[in-house]
């Protein structure tokens, strides 16, 4: 499946015209448009339920109920044991009568075997509805879990896109950093350790059933997290607004998640405990997945995966760092798109070209990157010129390069990961 043959961008329109406007005029006018326009498409917008607000967490036990579960697999990570999230999530679960099986052997980048070792523990327990308590590398591993539960095989059999056909169990997730947007994703994220790199599975069976978006849960992250995950869900704002398949749906949660996001991190970051902060973040980062996982991503997420795989670092870090060049690369031919951006972050664009705009853009991240502590380039995370090439031609197999606004070959990719150490 070839997402940007689906997804043609919308035809210009008359100030004041809305969109489909002709389409009600009767079902033999509408049909006379469609042919003749084959630019009008319609806009699919696929997320879970949501409970959004300080205490969500206390519906897990509820959620799971009206799932159907009679033994929930709570997927968390040593972390979130520690600061006690995942036993206040077990309490919740045995408030309704329900025992959960914990499985917490998760790390950062979740990787393929620990996700089949997940799956052995699932199985053996007779568990049900699977939960996920931590960010987004014990998201994609609790999705990881039920791809297996559902569909058999090995995880990495589901690299691609729509690989997974066969149903999977319930899903509700609880994340606890501000930035994947796992929890209303159809993406799951997993390496592949033997070929050092991650492989993007893209399925719309992956969306949870529901997300629990509980703002508390943010004041436990370390600063350096905190940082990486903010400035994850800016590149999913960004990247999903300029991207081939953005549709009048997902392009104002883009724009609104871009403002929280650019007016909230820092904050959160030198006033840990305050509320509002938290609360907008948490609210930027939802908005940015769910315009993401309904428009894609781009060459920033592309280029991204590799390095993680690689090196298994951050994810958000190397979107810190990578996503100023790609904005500068794709406006060389488009720059428009990114103007809407820039005003919604704060950056003036009244009688200034759209180029020198999205240059301006570029710097704003760089600038808020900065400021929470990100490195200017990947060397400091131990890229070095000999790992380019390898790189490089794995981005071209990435899901998500095929909705970037620019065709990028691997020469260009090649000079992006250059220019970026």
């Amino acid at each position: 499946m070839t997402v940007r043959s689906r997804m043609p961008r919308l035809e210009h329109r008359e100030a004041g015209e809305a969109p489909g406007a002709e389409l009600l005029q009767g079902p033999q006018a509408a049909g006379e448009r469609v042919r003749a326009d084959t630019t009008n498409r319609l806009a699919k917008f696929h997320v879970p339920e949501i409970v959004f607000g300080p205490g969500a967490l206390a519906e897990l036990g509820h959620c799971a109920r009206r799932l159907g579960a009679r033994r929930p697999f709570l997927v968390t990570d040593p972390g979130l044991t520690e600061v006690c999230w995942a036993a206040e999530a077990v309490g919740h679960l045995r408030r309704v009568g329900l025992s959960a099986v914990v499985w917490d052997a998760v790390t950062p980048n979740p990787k393929d075997h620990e996700v089949e070792a997940a799956y052995e523990r699932y199985v053996e327990s007779g568990s049900d509805v699977i939960i996920g308590v931590g960010g987004g590398s014990v998201i994609d591993a609790a999705k990881g879990v039920a791809i297996l539960s559902g569909n058999g095989g090995r995880i990495l059999d589901y690299a691609g896109v729509d690989k997974v056909v066969h149903p999977i169990p319930p899903l509700v997730m609880a994340p606890s950093t501000s930035g994947t947007g796992a929890d209303v994703s159809q993406f799951a994220i997993i390496t592949d350790t033997a070929a050092a790199t991650k492989i993007t599975i893209l399925s719309r069976t992956l969306v949870p059933d529901i997300s629990l978006v509980d703002p508390r849960l943010l004041i436990t992250m370390p600063d350096w997290l905190n940082a990486a995950t903010g400035l994850d869900a800016l590149t999913h704002a960004i990247e999903s607004f300029v991207s081939l398949a953005h549709n009048t749906l997902t392009d104002q949660h883009s724009l609104h998640a871009a403002h929280l996001i650019v007016e909230n991190l820092a904050r959160t970051m030198f006033r840990p405990t305050e509320a509002a902060p938290r609360v907008a973040m948490a609210q930027g980062a939802l908005e940015a997945g769910m315009a993401f996982t309904n428009a894609i991503l781009g060459a920033t997420h592309a280029m991204s995966h590799q390095v993680g795989g690689l090196l298994d670092a951050p994810h958000g870090v190397i979107n810190g760092v990578l996503l100023p060049h790609v904005i500068r690369f794709n406006a060389e031919t488009d720059a428009e798109r990114y103007v809407p951006l820039a005003a919604a972050v704060g950056i003036e664009t009244a009688g200034v070209p759209a180029r020198e705009v999205a240059c301006e853009l570029a710097d704003r991240v760089r600038e808020l990157a900065d400021i929470v502590g990100v490195p200017r380039g990947l060397s400091s995370l131990g890229v070095t010129g000999a790992d380019v090439p390898l790189l490089a031609r794995n981005t071209l197999k990435d899901a998500c390069l095929t909705t970037n606004p620019r065709d990028a070959r691997e020469v260009d990719i090649d000079r992006l990961f250059r220019a970026a150490l």
